[in-house]
């Protein structure tokens, strides 16, 4: 029976994945899609497997799982060959009877003891539940379809839920530009930064740190645009601390 995995179009605007290799970002799409994957991002994996599909010898195999490991993507279980993606239930969880049910089948054939603890670990972390009734599995294929339709289901209603035009009404009005939040490249920079989690107030807090800085500055004033303040830099736009100016005493007896 055909198994299919779906990968966001934002995958590629994602922050940590731009400053992947070119070696690595293959990797990580290969660890997410391929045959071998599940519905709980725990699955077996030889590493003869790995070299086989995505041709890479054996050094490399193991240098790339040594350095998703380092990042906090992934952890290998060398004994059993299984590997576990860390952020899989995180961004890929539904909430669905079907899908809890799937989960479930699931991590009963997972091998090591302590990637299924850890699964359970995250999952009263991120509020999930996994304690559902038993279904009939038989119908494997319709239970993928289901799930596909409830996850582009959330995916669209979470876009519609993303408040473009307040974000880049309130760029223009504290850099006096004029862009218009309908742009595609535009939305896919929010949309990027909305899905790692940021939201209305972290978006204003990066434009007001940034036209402080950069607005009276005639060569950095061009980079007051949606690309830059919302790309793969944003996080680090959050957290810099504005430098206050010194105030001039002179000017205060005025």
């Amino acid at each position: 029976m055909a198994k299919y995995r779906q990968v966001h179009v934002e995958f590629w605007q994602d922050g940590f994945v731009l400053d992947l290799t070119p070696e690595e970002k293959y990797f990580y799409l290969y660890l997410m899609t391929n045959s071998k994957t599940s519905q709980c991002g725990i699955y077996e994996l030889p590493k003869r497997i790995m070299e086989t599909e995505t041709g890479y010898n054996r050094e490399t195999v193991d240098k790339l799982i040594h350095r998703f490991e380092e990042y906090g993507k992934i952890s290998y279980h060398e004994p059993t060959r299984e590997i576990m993606i860390l952020n899989w239930t995180k961004f890929n969880w539904i909430n669905s009877p079907k899908v809890t049910s799937l989960i479930k089948k699931e991590l009963e054939s997972v091998k090591y003891e302590g990637f299924v603890q850890l699964f359970i670990t995250k999952c009263k972390e991120y509020g999930y539940g996994i304690d559902t009734v038993g279904i009939d599995l038989g119908e494997e294929r319709e239970i993928e379809r289901e799930i596909e339709r409830e996850v582009e289901e959330e995916r669209e209603e979470e876009v519609k839920n993303i408040p473009f035009s307040e974000i880049i009404d309130y760029l223009n009005s504290s850099a006096g530009k004029k862009y218009k939040s309908s742009t595609n490249k535009t939305k896919t920079c929010i949309k990027a930064r909305w899905n790692e989690g940021f939201r209305l107030d972290d978006f204003k807090k990066v434009v007001d740190t940034k036209v402080t800085e950069w607005k009276n500055d005639s060569k950095m004033s061009q980079y007051l645009r949606p690309e830059t303040l919302f790309g793969n830099k944003f996080e680090g736009y959050l957290n810099q601390q504005v430098e206050q100016k010194p105030i001039d005493a002179y000017d205060q007896m005025f």
